[in-house]
């Protein structure tokens, strides 16, 4: 089964300077060359990872990137461009509409 065509979900929550959080972003850039669609959403401390150079990088690339919007809020994110802002019912959708989903603490 090639790769390219399907849809990946990735879930981040944990810090962006913690190990997981750069895991998923780099597993998101494989994907991404594979020809894979990949939608990433930020939650809890992870939006404070939204500016990430690496992360904003994949979105010219064709990320699709959500951040938790109470989230960004709590951690005092600025709510902006960088992402598309939504709550829980995005991440529901992305569990029920892409092919593998995925989440690193």
């Amino acid at each position: 089964m090639s790769p390219s065509g399907k849809k990946l979900g990735v879930l981040l929550s944990g810090r962006p300077e913690h190990p997981p959080f750069l895991h998923g972003v780099r597993l998101a850039a494989a994907a991404l060359d594979l020809g894979t669609d990949v939608y990433l959403y930020c939650i809890d401390e992870a939006v404070m990872g939204i500016g990430h150079p690496e992360l904003q990088s994949l979105r010219a690339r064709g990320l699709k990137l959500y951040g938790c919007a109470y989230g960004a809020h709590h951690h005092g994110v600025p709510v902006d461009d960088r992402a598309t802002f939504a709550g829980l019912t995005v991440v529901s959708d992305l569990i029920a509409g892409t092919d593998r989903f995925i989440s690193f603490q």
